[in-house]
């Protein structure tokens, strides 16, 4: 996404621009808002409930945050990075569960 000033900095979360992590938490959130009115409109939750917004909301910005430093490790390209923060944004609880297996594989591996 660019956000970090200078490329010789090592990566850390405190290193990137607030307009970074704005366009980042931008992105997923509007792939979470869009997650949101598919489940209103698919009938799995009632119209317009703010409790449920607000969960997928902050779902889907905390998974855009963790694509977005995924992506700067794996030195991803800045508009791929975009797309996947987008894709995960929209996932939002599915993505963390997804992440959190792989994770758990991971670990059960190592022992």
């Amino acid at each position: 996404m660019g956000g970090r000033m200078n490329e010789n900095i090592p990566k850390d979360p405190s290193s990137y621009s607030w307009l970074a992590y704005a366009w980042v938490i931008g992105l997923s959130i509007w792939g979470g808002f869009v997650s949101y009115l598919r489940k209103v409109n698919t009938g799995k939750l009632h119209k317009w409930s703010i409790t449920e917004l607000v969960g997928e909301i902050v779902t889907s910005a905390l998974m855009g945050v963790i694509t977005f430093w995924i992506c700067e490790w794996a030195t991803v390209p800045p508009l791929l990075s975009a797309a996947f923060i987008a894709v995960s944004g929209h996932m939002g609880s599915r993505g963390l569960f997804l992440l959190e297996n792989y994770m758990r594989k991971r670990l059960e591996a190592l022992s």
